[in-house]
């Protein structure tokens, strides 16, 4: 078992076995791989949604139906591409540790990372379930409140947004995966032996 002297403040001292460090390199990769998904999934929501349009002749008006017609549609299209960007970043830092081999063991670097991560999983899903739920009733209609069933007229329109939340439903999962790691990731270096050492990724 091998020591790592931290010598700044902020910092804690970490014993690594080969096994854990087998462990800290899977995770890693893993988290890499999650917000690559993240990044390319949340770009594909923001231009499926976000360039969907459809125009639909009633007796002699054009009426275009937009994604700035729904505000839950709006929302999804903004978090998903601050999702995107916050999962760039993050991205460059993971491949930045990785080639380095360093190992997370930075307190307040691994609350700022745990605090963005939960802020974009609460958003992001917020984001889906509006979505899905302005969606359900624009597929279905509303007949108590006299709400017609929008897709019937944007049959095109829909089907689009349906893609774009299916791709956001994926982001808004994998967001709340890497949420857990991330605070996993944090609380291990509170963990462990006191005395002896302090585990971290």
């Amino acid at each position: 078992m091998s020591y790592v002297d931290v010598g700044s403040p902020g910092n804690v001292p970490v014993y690594h076995s080969t096994k854990l460090k087998v462990v800290d390199k899977r995770v890693r990769v893993a988290e890499l791989v999650l917000r690559c998904v993240i990044c390319v999934l949340g770009v594909l929501t923001a231009v499926l949604v976000g360039t969907d349009s459809q125009v639909k002749q009633i007796f002699s008006i054009q009426k275009k139906a937009r994604f700035t017609d729904m505000k839950a549609l709006v929302f999804l299209v903004l978090a998903n591409g601050i999702a995107a960007a916050y999962s760039l970043v993050q991205v460059l830092r993971c491949v930045v540790s990785m080639v380095r081999g360093h190992v997370l063991f930075n307190k307040p670097l691994a609350w700022a990372i745990f605090s963005g991560d939960q802020v974009m999983a609460y958003v992001t899903v917020a984001a889906v379930a509006a979505a899905a739920q302005s969606s359900v009733i624009a597929k279905l209609g509303q007949p108590d409140l006299q709400w017609m069933q929008i897709c019937n007229m944007y049959g095109k329109f829909c089907n689009q947004v349906g893609e774009g939340l299916a791709s956001a439903l994926f982001v808004s999962l994998s967001m709340v995966v890497i949420s857990c790691m991330s605070a996993f990731g944090l609380f291990r270096l509170y963990g462990g032996n006191k005395g002896k050492s302090s585990a971290s990724w």
